[in-house]
């Protein structure tokens, strides 16, 4: 019936988001417990600096944009963030989030136009 965040609908959404500031390194480890689905796990807005697959911390992979967590494994995923604003985490399967697999980054700091600036 779910798939979540955290054991729980909402777990890392609004006040209870995760939380960094520009220029700091998140490292984020993500279990998927299965028992028959697997995860494509995603950060809306960001591209995974280091993958370390299957629980492996060794040998990561570099630059990859979805990382796919089997049934039972888990990946610790690390990148930089760069420019404030709230990012997304999903699975995916997109027709998880109606089913609660969504949670937030929320990144504080100052602008930062040579990585992204807004049009008007």
């Amino acid at each position: 019936t779910y798939i979540v965040f955290n054991g729980k609908v909402g777990a890392l959404m609004g006040e209870r988001a995760l939380r960094a500031k520009t220029g700091e390194t998140v490292r984020l480890y993500v279990g998927n417990i299965g028992p028959n689905l697997v995860s494509s796990f995603h950060v809306i807005g960001e591209i995974f600096d280091r993958v370390y697959r299957e629980g492996s911390l060794s040998e990561p992979s570099h630059n990859v944009q979805t990382t796919l967590i089997p049934a039972g494994g888990s990946s610790s995923v690390e990148f930089k963030v760069e420019v404030p604003g709230d990012f997304t985490l999903v699975d995916h399967s997109i027709f998880r989030i109606n089913k609660g697999a969504l949670g937030q980054l929320h990144v504080e700091g100052p602008e930062n136009p040579e990585v992204l600036r807004k049009l008007e």
